[in-house]
Order: structure tokens, then sequence, then C-alpha cells
């Protein structure tokens, strides 16, 4: 199949407005050539006037839609009050925000941070903290188990245990103290624990390997071989979480509970960069003043939004919606398979959708919806995402659905 990068005529607003971003920007993006201009729930329209369903959700960061009141509110009530204090003053919301949050999760302590890939470093050096004070392993020779296709951000020490060449190449030299294994192998996981191991770092489900859900019972599996090696259980939920497989976390659909979870995205509302290391005392306790912090990290504005989402979460409604309206998205994109589709996985308003590659990439896949109105992202090869706001319609879920049958029919 063959597609043109450019959907608006020449000349459009559209190309004049790629044109300066691609003449200013750094290129470490490659977005699909549509120019978003306001939002609603589930539908984006550009500066051209025309409509898009949103199937991306800003890679699950907007799980509550565009522009959702609540969250609206609440932040435009406190910008009216106070935005910034740095944490060194007290705000008045702060305590609040973590203590929900920690609720929410059912542990003792919130850390507050901005973005995604700020949590999982916070959650590397507290696991490295925790492993030298608690566990006692000697000082520098701390190890931190992570799967193999892992994504966890993109700062140097995360893209030093990348298997993904793209964001891991010519970054060296790389952090140390990493160990990869396969994901979905509970013997390759046992066999390289050995006591210098303080932590494994995992996502519940493999988002930008392509929304790979591992095997029955291999999250339990690992649950119980971290307790018993006396080893933390890092869960990235940065995607997964708050409410986009139809559980609060993931991890509850598994049946198990990390020592540690890292949570970001949806944790903003879709307006700000929020993002949490939440955990019990006896690990998250072992930070001092001093070790670790941020000057935006659970400022007031970033509570607000925080707080708003946490509220909406603890209805149980969005977790509900999502299950419900997941399990409507799954079938239907279902019946694709053997017409252009070779598989479907993932879990609640989640799913990774593998194309045929005879037919097309996940690229030129990802720029055919774009002309029919439907806004998804490819991944690796021939994947591509579905992840709509979980405030999306069973209409609208058919709307997807049926872009995607007249694309795959015109292949």
């Amino acid at each position: 199949m063959t597609t043109t990068e450019t959907v608006a005529p020449a000349g459009t607003r559209t190309e004049e407005i790629i044109a300066l971003t691609e003449a200013s920007t750094a290129h470490n993006y490659h977005p699909l050539p549509v120019v978003v201009t306001s939002a609603s729930g589930a539908w984006v329209t550009d500066v051209e006037g025309r409509r898009y369903l949103d199937c991306l959700a800003a890679y699950s960061a907007l799980n509550f839609g565009h522009g959702h009141p609540d969250i609206l509110a609440a932040v435009h009530a406190q910008l009216d009050t106070l935005t910034l204090t740095s944490r060194a003053f007290h705000h008045d919301i702060l305590g609040a925000f973590c203590r929900e949050l920690a609720d929410l999760a059912g542990k003792d302590l919130t850390l507050p941070m901005n973005t995604g890939a700020e949590a999982v470093e916070t959650g590397l050096k507290v696991a490295r903290k925790w492993g030298y004070e608690v566990k006692g392993v000697p000082e520098d020779q701390a190890r931190i188990i992570v799967m193999e296709n892992n994504f966890h951000g993109r700062t140097i020490s995360v893209v030093s245990f990348s298997t993904d060449p793209t964001a891991r190449n010519h970054f060296g030299p790389y952090t140390p103290g990493f160990t990869i294994v396969k994901y979905g192998d509970i013997d390759a996981l046992e066999h390289a624990i050995d006591d210098s191991v303080v932590a494994v770092l995992i996502e519940p489900i493999q988002g930008e390997a392509g929304v790979l859900v591992p095997p029955a019972g291999y999250l339990p599996a690992v649950r119980e071989v971290c307790t018993r090696r006396n080893v933390l259980l890092i869960a990235d939920e940065i995607q997964s979480g708050l409410g986009r497989t139809g559980a609060t976390f993931a991890c509850e659909q598994e049946g198990i509970v990390p020592d540690m979870y890292l949570l970001g995205k949806a944790l903003g509302g879709g307006v700000v960069p929020v993002s949490a290391v939440v955990a019990d005392s006896d690990v998250l306790g072992v930070l001092q003043p001093g070790e670790h912090g941020s000057t935006f990290g659970g400022n007031p504005l970033a509570c607000a939004a925080g707080r708003a989402v946490i509220a909406m979460l603890s209805t149980g409604e969005w977790q509900r919606r999502a299950t419900e309206l997941g399990a409507y998205l799954h079938s239907q994109l279902g019946t694709l398979v053997g017409r252009g589709v070779l598989d479907v996985h993932g879990r609640g308003l989640w799913a990774g959708v593998d194309i045929d590659p005879t037919l097309m990439t996940g690229r030129e896949a990802s720029l055919a919806m774009l002309a029919e109105g439907v806004l998804v992202k490819d991944t690796h090869g021939s994947t591509i995402r579905f992840a709509p706001p979980i405030v999306v319609t069973r209409e609208e879920v058919d709307f997807a659905v049926a872009a995607l049958e007249r694309v795959l029919t015109a292949a």
C-alpha cells in the first residue's frame, strides 16, 4: 500500500504550520500530518475544521477525554489562588493529594514528580537505596531486573536497559546495574535473581511493545518470586493504570499488589504533567531530605488536577465503563481477524492490532485511518494501537472499527 504523508492540499494552513514546526523543532518525533487546534471529549478538530475521533488519547494521558469539566473546574479554581511554591515550603493541598493517591493504591506514602520518566528514575533510585540500607546489598552492587521489549521512557538510565535500537543506540556509555530477561518467562526471571538483585521493574501490560498481555499466571508468579527472594516488585502503571484496562491498576486484574507503583499520564487529567511513586513507608521511607526532589513535583496546580482524577476513579464508574466498552472494542476488532488483521491483543479500552504486513505498515495504516477521520498511532512494524478516552461511546467504537475495515478493504 502506498500513502502520502500530506493529507491536506498544498498551501493549506496545515502544511504551513507543519513546515514551521519541522523547521523549528528538534526531530525527535514523527507525528501524523494533522494539526489539532481544539478538542472535546473523544473528538479533536484540526485547523481546517475537520473532526477526528481520538483513539490514542495521548498514550493514555487523556483517559477521561479532552476537557473533562470536573478536571477543568479544579484546575481553573487553583489557577486563581496558587500555582507553585516549590518544595521549599508547604502548600495547602499537597498532603491531601498524596494521602488520597496513597489510599487509592493501598499504600502509605506518595512521592510526587512530573513526568513518567521521572517516576521511573525515582523508583530506580529508591529501589537501590532500599537495597543498600534495608536488604544489605554491598554498596554499588545493586542490580535491577527489567524485561525485554520494555518501555519506561527515554532518559539515559532507562535507555541503558532498552532493547529498542532506536531508543538506545548512540546514547552510551550506559548506566550499569540492569539485567534484561524475557517478558513472560518466569524461569528466566528466577534464574537471573541473586543476592545483588534489589528489584524487578515490569509493565503489567507492555504498551509500546504492542499492548502485550503476559501469559496467564505470569504476574502472580513474579510476585511470588519477588516475595520469596526479598526483591521489590515495581509496577510501571504509567500507561496501564488509572482506569485504562478496566481496573484502577492493571495489577489488580492479575490479583497482585506490587511493592511500588509508578504512575503518570492520566494522573494529570490531560491538563498538566503529573507523576508519582507510591509505596509503603518501609520502601519510600528510605529517602531523606536532599536525596531526591523536583521544583515542580507536587505543585498546587498538579495536585488540583490529580485530586480531581482520584475523586473520579474512587467511584468505580470509569473502571466499569472501560471494562464494558473495552470488551465491545475487542469483540468488534476481533471480527477483522483474518480479513487483514492477524491478531488483536490487550485489555479494556486498550488494544494492539496486528495488521497483515503484506498489506501495509503500521505507519501506512495510521495515515489511512487519519484520512477516515480516526486518530491511531503505530508502534512496531505493522501494529497499531487503539486507546480511546473512556468517555468514548459504542457508536464511536463502531465508527473507528468501520474505518479500519474500509482501510483494510481498500488495501
